[in-house]
């Protein structure tokens, strides 16, 4: 089978295989990028603003096809596809609307010369290699500010998510990007080392696992090229008090189980105060109990299918391991028999610092309980992790609750909300987590040459 493939993952049905590039490919799209990137970044920034917008019309054109493609190559049920259309669509139009006056000139004070200004200009030809979880959203987050910018885009996704990845290309050539601006390339792990590595490239954006990550950061470190991570996490769901326990579950299982568990900010740790840890946990088993896997083509259908058969296999070893090693099966714990890969709604408890499962990221529909005394014991907790992407803070104690998240290990601290994601907020983490932020303008101050221009009155000589 080739390295790209359409596979439905609710059936295990191969729809369609796509070739990867030739080693000739690989060069003629370097080369087709880097002298792209002469047009783009001349390109005046209000045309650059109109190509986004009229991608981002073209995203709620579409509305329909986009997020039925992705229901087929992931799993994702397509009325939360649709919702991940909408985000992508306004995040291109943030950029859209927000970017020209992002990349307007900064004076700086003079200093002892006629004027010292800051300029924002583009490095080049990039290079993003995106993963399945989220296949538009993860690419606008990095696509939607480089473009602004003028630097112009290498785009290697999901070996699982070719056709979402030649919609988007489609998309970008018709709403009148420069040509060769933004290409798709099906090439293989190898390749992408190789052309990281040549000079035509100038720096390189990955989401996905710390093992892609060490690679690619180990690899563009060596040829002295800029990196942007955002890698996996083990986010935490500390319930200090429940003022209205129904409605914290709620936020609870939302948190977990949307996208079926496959998001590195989702809810994985419910770290839950003793005096309400009882009560929370029964409610929350119920509640997961609720959920029943279906076809993600169903808009009623909460939670489809893991993103592929492997996948499954990964999640079902990780549950059995941390059972062996000791940990309590609240409720599911298995795939779900047929030719799917869909896996029962699961909550784990009695996880202890010496098991797997404690450190290690579970990426699909399983929880983790944890029982803490004190708030200064669920901080310690939470911080024991060696992921730092975000974390939220549930009380109706807001002095308390900010406290805690002030005190977190993360990039993104939530009070009684968790993993909001909106075009002009930054979005990244620290520890394994990676480093770099995407979104708002914090999304173009990465891969940016902030030129520092001084003008000075010429000598003259002393008579």
């Amino acid at each position: 089978m080739s390295d790209y493939a359409t596979v439905n993952p609710a059936t295990g049905e191969t729809i369609e295989e796509y070739p990867t590039l030739d080693d000739q490919g690989v060069q003629d799209a370097l080369t087709r990028s880097h002298a792209a990137f002469s047009t783009w970044r001349a390109t005046a920034v209000a045309d650059r603003a109109a190509v986004l917008s009229k991608v981002a019309a073209a995203y709620a054109e579409r509305e329909d096809e986009l997020a039925r493609t992705i229901a087929l190559e992931m799993g994702k049920p397509v009325r939360q596809a649709v919702g991940e259309v909408q985000l992508s669509g306004a995040i291109y139009q943030w950029y859209a609307d927000h970017g020209p006056a992002l990349l307007e000139d900064e004076e700086l004070d003079v200093q002892g010369a006629e004027q010292s200004v800051v300029r924002k200009l583009p490095v080049g030809s990039l290079i993003g290699v995106m993963p399945w979880n989220f296949p538009y959203y993860q690419v606008a987050r990095f696509a939607g500010p480089n473009l602004m910018l003028g630097n112009t885009i290498l785009l290697k996704h999901a070996p699982i998510c070719p056709r979402s990845a030649l919609l988007m290309e489609e998309i970008f050539n018709a709403a009148g990007l420069a040509t060769d601006a933004y290409l798709n390339i099906f090439a293989t792990n190898d390749q992408i080392a190789d052309m990281i590595a040549d000079p035509r490239v100038q720096g390189v954006s990955l989401t996905g696992s710390e093992r892609a990550g060490a690679a690619v950061a180990e690899i563009a470190g060596r040829h002295l090229k800029k990196v942007v991570l955002e890698l996996g996490g083990s986010d935490a769901f500390i319930v200090l008090d429940a003022p209205d326990l129904d409605a914290t579950v709620r936020s609870a299982t939302r948190g977990r189980m949307s996208n079926t568990g496959q998001a590195c900010n989702a809810a994985k740790r419910f770290v839950v105060a003793e005096p309400v840890y009882d009560d929370f946990v029964a409610k929350l088993t119920a509640s997961f109990e609720e959920m029943t896997p279906g076809d993600p083509m169903d808009r009623g259908t909460a939670i489809g299918p893991l993103s592929s058969q492997s996948a499954a296999d990964t999640l079902a070893a990780q549950v059995d391991k941390a059972v062996s090693q000791g940990a309590t099966v609240l409720t599911g714990g298995q795939k779900v028999d047929g030719p799917g890969a869909f896996f029962q709604p699961t909550l784990l408890a009695d996880v202890t610092p010496d098991m797997d499962a404690y450190s290690e990221e579970l990426f699909g529909p399983v929880g983790v309980v944890y029982k803490v005394a004190s708030a200064d014991e669920a901080v310690e907790l939470t911080n024991s992790s060696s992921f730092g992407l975000s974390g939220s803070v549930w009380s109706g104690d807001e002095a308390l609750a900010r406290d805690v998240a002030d005190r977190l290990e993360v990039g993104m601290a939530f009070v009684n909300e968790h993993g909001t994601t909106m075009p002009g907020l930054p979005f990244g983490g620290v520890k394994r987590s990676g480093f770099g932020r995407e979104l708002g303008r914090w999304g173009m101050e990465e891969f940016v040459n902030k030129k520092l221009v001084r003008v000075s009155k010429p000598p003259v000589s002393k008579r």
